[in-house]
C-alpha cells in the first residue's frame, strides 16, 4: 500500500510539474528572462537570466527584492554605475583545479583578476546601515589576497608565465636569448656570403627551423641540411650547417623552459584547487550580485516599482496601471504600439472574477499581465505599474490560454483544453498556499449550454481551491453568478461603437454589453437579416441587459471623471497651500535677515560716529592745541549734531501709515487688497483680498511701491550712517589716503580706488618735495567728473603738503 501511495504521489507531483511548465510557456515567461538577460554584466549571469529560477518560498522571494532594490539604490549613487569588469566564469577552471587538472596561465590569470574585482566590489557594496541584505551575502565571502599575489606576480598579462615567476626559469630564457641572437648574427654573415646564390634575402621557417632560400642549382654550395622545396622545384630550404648546433642548444633550453613553465602552472593550479571552496563561493555571490543588478536595471527601464508580497490565504490583488512587460519591450524596441495599462483591486474576499468583452479587447492580454506579475514578483522582480503594488505569494500560476487543438494528438479544441483543466485540477489538488489560475475562453469549443454549464460548475469549484480564478468569456450565464455567489465579480474590456474598435480599458464590477446585432448593423449587413436575428433572439431579450450595462459604464465614467477632477481640484489646492507657505516662510526669513542686517549697520554706525568723535578730542588734547582748534573742532560737531537731526526729521516725514479704501500688499500672501477698516489703536487692518475679508497686524502690511509702516520703520539705523566718515569734513583715518612716494600714476589709481567708495571730502597726503606728484594728481582730478573742487588742507590737516578733494 505505501508503495502504491508513493507512485500516486510522484504521479501527482509529475502532472503538476507538466501543468506549471505549460503556464510558464503559455505566459512567455522564457521571453521575460531573454529580456532580463540583456541587463546582465557576466556571462554566468546572462545564463541564469535566462533559466529565471522561482523560489519556492516567500522569504527567499522578500530576499530577492531586497537585493533588487538595494542595488539599485547603489547603482543610481554611484557615477556610471556599479561595474562587475573583471569578473569571470570560473567554473570549468575550478573543475580542473580540483581534480588536479594544470590550466594555462590565461584561466589562472582570469582567477586573480576575480578576485580582484571581488574585493573592489565589497568594498562598494559593504554597508550594513544601507545595504543589509547584499552586505550579509559578503559577511563569509574570502577574496583570498595572498593567492591574488602569487598569481599577480608570476604571470604577465595574456598569461605568460613571468621570468620573475623562478630563478631557473629566468636563467634558461636569458640563454634562449643569447642562443637565437648568436644565430641572427650568423644568418646575416651567411645572407652576405651567399646572396648571388639566394631566391630570397629573408630567413625563411621550414618545421620550426630557420633556413635558407637557395637556388637548386646551387645547393650544393650550402652545406647543411635541406627541408623542403618549392612547389616549382627552383627552390630548396637549406639550415646551414653552422647554425645546427645553435638551433639544437635552442631547442634543447626551449624543452626545459616548457618544463619550468609546466612545473609553475602546476603549482598555481594546486593552489587554486586547495581554494575550491572558498573560490566556489566566491562566484555563487558574485553570481547572486550580478542578478541582484540585472533585476534592478531591468526594473528601472520598465520603469517598475517593488511590490508588496504577502503571505495571508486571503491577501488582496491591488495593481494600478499595470503593463505588459512585453508589450513594453514590443514598443520600445520594435515600435509597437503604445501599451495600455489594465488596473485591478481583487479584496480579500473575492475568488473568481469574469471578463467579458469582444474579441481583440485585451482580456488574454490582462490574463497574462496578472500572472507575469505574479511570476515577476516571485522572482524579486518589479513590476511595471504605478504606486505601490500589493499582492499575495503565489505558490501556484497555472493557465489554459490559447487553443490546444492537436491533429496527431486527435484532439479538438475542447479535448485539449479539458485535458489542461484537468491537470491544472490535479496540480491544486496536491498543492498548498496560494494560487492563481487563469482560463481563457473557458467553456468554449463545445454546444453553448452545455459549455456554460461546464463553465460555472468549474469557476465554482476553483473558487473553492484557488485564491483568484481570472477567467474570460462569452457566455452571458456567467454574469449573473455575482448576483448568487459574493465570492464572484464582473469585470469587461470596453467597446467603442462609434469607433467599432476596443479601448483596451479594464472595467471593474461592469458585465461586458452584447454588441454583435450592434456591430453587424453598422457594418452594413442587410436591414431584414438584422430584424430577422432579432425576432429570433426575441424582442426584448438583451435589450434591457444592454440598457442596464450601458447605464452603469455612464454612471462609471461619470464617477471617474468626478474623481479625476476632484483629484486634480485637490493637488491645485495643496500646491497653492504649499506657495502660500513658502512665501510666508520667505519673507519671515527676509525679515529676520533686514533685521539683522539694519542692527549690523547700526552697530558699525555707532562705532565709526564713536571714532569720529574720539578723533576729535585727540585733536583737542594734542599739544599745541589752541583756541582755534577748539573752534574748529565745536564748530565740527555742531554741524554733525545738524545733519543727525535734520536726517531724522526727513526721514520722519517719509513715513507711510495706510488708509481707509488704500490698495496695499500682504506680505504673508504676496497679494494686493483694500483696506476696509483700521482699528484704533492702528495695530490692526481689516482688509479684502478677493473674496476673502480678513484682519492683518500692521506689521504684516506694505504699500504697494514697498514702504513699511512708519510707526515700524527703524529711523535710528540710518541716523547713525549719517554720521559716519564718508560725509564728514573732518579729517579722519577713514577718510585720508597717503600716497607719498608713489608715482603719479601709481597714485592715481590709489586714489580713484579711494573715491570710488567716498561721499564727502577725501584728504589726499602727497608731500611738497619737487611738487611734481602735487601737479601731476592736481591735474587729473580736475579731469574727473565727479570730483567738484580740490584745494589745499588746513595748516593744521598738512598745509600745502596734503590736498581735500571735495565729491560733488
Amino acid at each position: 500500500m505505501d508503495g502504491m501511495s508513493s507512485l500516486e504521489n510522484n504521479g501527482k507531483n509529475l502532472v503538476a510539474e507538466i501543468a506549471f511548465k505549460e503556464t510558464l510557456e503559455l505566459l512567455d515567461w522564457p521571453r521575460i528572462g531573454e529580456h532580463l538577460s540583456q541587463f546582465a554584466s557576466t556571462p554566468q549571469g546572462l545564463r541564469a537570466c535566462k533559466i529565471l529560477a522561482l523560489p519556492e518560498d516567500l522569504e527567499t522571494s522578500r530576499l530577492l527584492l531586497a537585493e533588487t532594490m538595494e542595488m539599485r539604490a547603489l547603482d543610481d549613487l554611484i557615477e556610471g554605475g556599479l561595474s562587475f569588469e573583471g569578473v569571470h566564469d570560473l567554473s570549468n577552471v575550478l573543475q580542473l583545479c580540483q581534480k588536479g587538472a594544470v590550466v594555462s596561465g590565461e584561466e589562472l590569470l582570469r582567477v586573480a583578476e576575480t578576485l580582484s574585482a571581488a574585493r573592489r566590489l565589497r568594498r562598494q557594496i559593504d554597508s550594513p546601515e544601507f545595504r543589509p541584505k547584499t552586505t550579509n551575502l559578503l559577511r563569509d565571502l574570502s577574496t583570498l589576497p595572498e593567492l591574488e599575489k602569487v598569481l599577480r606576480f608570476g604571470l604577465e598579462e595574456g598569461g605568460r608565465v613571468a621570468d620573475r615567476a623562478s630563478e631557473r626559469l629566468s636563467r634558461l630564457r636569458r640563454q634562449s636569448q643569447a642562443l637565437r641572437l648568436e644565430r641572427r648574427e650568423c644568418f646575416q654573415g651567411l645572407l652576405k656570403r651567399y646572396v648571388q646564390i639566394l631566391q630570397d634575402t629573408v630567413v625563411a621557417e621550414r618545421q620550426g627551423r630557420p633556413v635558407l632560400a637557395v637556388k637548386a642549382g646551387a645547393a650544393a654550395q650550402v652545406k647543411g641540411m635541406v627541408y623542403d622545396s618549392s612547389a616549382s622545384g627552383n627552390t630548396v630550404f637549406v639550415e646551414p650547417q653552422l647554425v645546427i648546433p645553435l638551433g639544437n642548444q635552442i631547442v634543447e633550453i626551449e624543452a626545459h623552459i616548457l618544463e619550468e613553465e609546466q612545473l609553475l602552472l602546476k603549482k598555481w593550479s594546486e593552489a587554486v584547487g586547495a581554494n575550491f571552496y572558498s573560490l566556489s563561493h566566491l562566484t555563487d555571490v558574485l553570481l547572486q550580485l550580478d542578478l541582484a543588478m540585472a533585476r534592478a536595471r531591468y526594473g528601472r527601464w520598465l520603469g517598475g516599482v517593488p511590490p508588496r508580497l504577502q503571505g495571508e490565504p486571503d491577501a488582496p490583488f491591488i495593481l494600478h496601471d499595470l503593463r505588459h512587460p512585453l508589450l513594453i519591450w514590443q514598443q520600445r524596441h520594435e515600435k509597437g504600439d503604445v501599451v495600455v495599462p489594465v488596473s485591478l483591486e481583487v479584496p480579500n474576499h473575492l475568488r473568481v472574477v469574469a471578463i467579458t468583452g469582444p474579441n481583440t479587447g485585451g482580456k488574454t492580454v490582462t490574463l497574462k499581465s496578472v500572472g507575469l506579475a505574479a511570476l515577476m514578483a516571485r522572482a524579486g522582480l518589479l513590476l511595471p505599474c504605478t504606486g505601490s503594488p500589493s499582492l499575495p505569494w503565489c505558490a501556484n500560476v497555472l493557465a489554459d490560454i490559447g487553443d490546444e487543438q492537436s491533429l496527431q494528438q486527435n484532439l479538438s479544441t475542447f479535448s485539449g483544453h479539458i485535458i489542461r483543466i484537468g491537470r491544472i485540477l490535479d496540480a491544486l489538488a496536491g498543492s498548498t498556499g496560494n494560487a492563481l489560475v487563469l482560463l481563457d475562453e473557458v467553456g468554449a469549443g463545445t454546444d453553448p449550454s452545455e459549455g456554460s454549464a461546464l463553465a460555472i460548475s468549474l469557476l465554482k469549484t476553483l473558487a473553492d481551491r484557488a485564491r483568484l480564478t481570472i477567467a474570460t468569456t462569452h457566455f452571458g450565464e456567467l454574469k449573473a453568478l455575482k448576483y448568487s455567489d459574493s465570492r464572484f465579480e464582473n469585470a469587461s474590456v470596453a467597446f467603442d461603437i462609434d469607433s467599432m474598435a476596443p479601448t483596451f480599458r479594464l472595467q471593474w464590477g461592469i458585465p461586458g454589453r452584447s454588441n454583435a446585432l450592434a456591430i453587424a448593423k453598422r457594418l452594413g449587413l442587410e436591414p431584414a437579416l438584422i430584424d430577422q436575428a432579432q425576432q429570433l433572439v426575441g424582442p426584448n431579450a438583451g435589450e434591457e441587459v444592454n440598457k442596464i450595462i450601458l447605464g452603469l459604464e455612464q454612471q462609471r465614467q461619470r464617477q471617474q471623471d468626478a474623481a479625476e477632477d476632484a483629484a486634480a481640484l485637490l493637488a491645485r489646492t495643496e500646491l497653492l497651500h504649499e506657495e502660500l507657505l513658502d512665501r510666508w516662510q520667505k519673507q519671515c526669513q527676509q525679515s529676520a535677515q533686514l533685521q539683522e542686517l539694519g542692527r549690523k549697520k547700526l552697530e558699525i554706525s555707532i562705532r565709526e560716529g564713536q571714532k569720529e568723535v574720539r578723533s576729535l578730542i585727540k585733536r583737542l588734547r594734542e599739544e599745541g592745541a589752541n583756541g582755534e582748534t577748539a573752534r574748529q573742532v565745536g564748530q565740527q560737531l555742531r554741524r554733525m549734531e545738524q545733519e543727525h537731526l535734520s536726517r531724522r526729521e526727513i526721514e520722519l516725514e517719509k513715513g507711510w501709515f495706510p488708509k481707509v479704501g488704500e490698495r496695499i500688499r500682504l506680505l504673508a500672501l504676496g497679494k494686493s487688497a483694500e483696506v476696509l477698516a483700521i482699528s484704533d489703536d492702528g495695530v490692526q487692518l481689516t482688509v479684502l483680498c478677493g473674496l476673502f475679508r480678513s484682519t492683518v497686524e500692521l506689521a504684516g502690511v506694505e504699500s504697494l511701491d514697498g514702504l513699511s509702516p512708519k510707526d515700524l520703520q527703524p529711523q535710528v539705523k540710518v541716523q547713525a550712517k549719517e554720521v559716519s566718515w564718508v560725509n564728514s569734513e573732518v579729517r579722519t583715518v577713514k577718510n585720508t589716503v597717503d600716497v607719498r612716494g608713489l608715482r603719479v600714476h601709481e597714485a592715481e589709481v590709489a586714489v580713484e580706488e579711494y573715491l570710488r567708495h567716498a561721499h564727502g571730502c577725501v584728504w589726499v597726503i602727497h608731500g611738497i618735495g619737487t611738487g611734481k606728484l602735487k601737479r601731476g594728481l592736481r591735474r587729473w582730478l580736475e579731469s574727473v567728473p565727479y570730483v567738484n573742487r580740490v584745494s589745499d588742507a588746513d595748516q593744521n590737516d598738512g598745509g600745502a603738503g596734503c590736498s581735500v578733494v571735495w565729491l560733488r
